[in-house]
């Protein structure tokens, strides 16, 4: 493992330098944004997907600066719809795809207010899997952002994706094992193993194992569909009362084992129950639709919500988790139909 700023190297990980993964919650300096393209990646009319994206970015930039990546084409497009919205600035970076939380840096903070220079950690990046090819340019996004934002890289040669990993900013840390120890995305690299490069890399001090899938979920069960932390020691959770919906099994038994759970302090996790939206469908295809992928900025939490009966009680319960916060419902049935949501398609960059 090395470091690299400019043409410097050293051999210490961020966890030996006093580095840390901070909450969400925590102050930002900026949301990353990656202007949709391909086409590919979405089911039904393409049309629909650049002016959801657009809304999106319009309502985040109400709270806090958020920077919009492309290059060439997608970005004279990105211009077009948003580039003189109040807030937004637009950043010249090719894509092949729109989900930068999971090919964006994951940032790092000083832990205990050590005096250290920005930094992140620049994962690989193989298309959950090599599913989507190519994905050459989406490879290089997380190290084009640090390196613009003057961040110490850390590369640990590792496949990790953004939306896989949750934390409380206070040392613990969510990781669905589906997505993480598997072949397809680190061949033979057992659980104690990648247990000990997220502790190193991410300077936390203990992982949370967890389980579930959201049916039409092509990440193989990233945890930001899953569970969220709302703050220290209490979790969110995806539920789903219907039995005849293929989700319900899998929500219940992570319920359950979420339960079970200790964080890096000793405390067994508290855990909320949010119930998603049954059988959420387009063309007959399920597509994983789940009010906890929202994402939590400067003074507000934007929350999913898919013109559902499940949405007035989840934007109430999110409401109560973050007291003196701005709730903003945000349509995501359309965005869905790439088989993400809100916080797939968001970037925080620690203040």
């Amino acid at each position: 493992m090395t470091a690299t700023l400019g043409h410097s190297t050293h051999p210490k990980t961020p966890a030996e330098l006093g580095y840390r993964l901070p909450a969400e919650w925590e102050p930002h300096a900026a949301t990353w944004v990656a202007w949709p393209h391909r086409r590919a990646t979405f089911l039904g009319p393409f049309a629909d997907i650049p002016r959801a994206y657009a809304r999106i970015i319009r309502a985040l930039a109400r709270h806090e600066p958020v920077n919009v990546i492309g290059t060439g084409g997608v970005l004279d497009e990105a211009s077009a719809r948003v580039g003189g919205a109040p807030g937004v600035t637009l950043v010249d970076i090719p894509t092949n795809d729109s989900w930068i939380r999971d090919t964006g840096p994951v940032f790092l903070v000083p832990r205990n207010g050590a005096d250290l220079p920005p930094a992140a950690v620049t994962w690989e990046w193989n298309a959950w899997g090599g599913k989507y090819p190519p994905w050459d340019a989406d490879a290089q996004v997380a190290r084009s952002i640090a390196a613009r934002e003057g961040c110490t890289i850390f590369a640990p040669g590792f496949v990790l994706e953004g939306g896989a990993i949750e934390t409380d900013g206070e040392g613990t840390l969510l990781v669905n094992a589906r997505c993480v120890v598997t072949d397809s995305r680190n061949p033979g690299v057992a659980r104690d193993r990648v247990e000990e490069i997220l502790r190193q890399n991410l300077g936390v001090d203990r992982v949370l194992w967890t389980g579930g899938e959201l049916a039409g979920d092509d990440t193989d069960g990233h945890i930001d569909q899953l569970a969220r932390f709302v703050r220290p020691g209490v979790v969110v959770a995806a539920r789903q009362p219907d039995r005849r919906d293929p989700n319900h099994e899998s929500l219940a038994a992570n319920l359950a084992l979420l339960e079970s759970l200790i964080d890096a302090k000793g405390r067994r996790l508290e855990v909320i129950p949010i119930d998603i939206p049954p059988r959420f469908s387009y063309d007959a295809v399920q597509l994983p639709a789940s009010h906890l992928n929202y994402y939590v900025g400067n003074r507000f939490v934007a929350v999913p919500v898919f013109h559902e009966q499940t949405d007035r009680r989840a934007l109430d319960t999110l409401a109560a988790c973050f007291p003196g916060r701005v709730v903003e419902p945000l349509p995501l049935d359309v965005v869905v139909r790439g088989r993400g949501g809100l916080h797939c398609i968001t970037r925080d960059q620690p203040a």
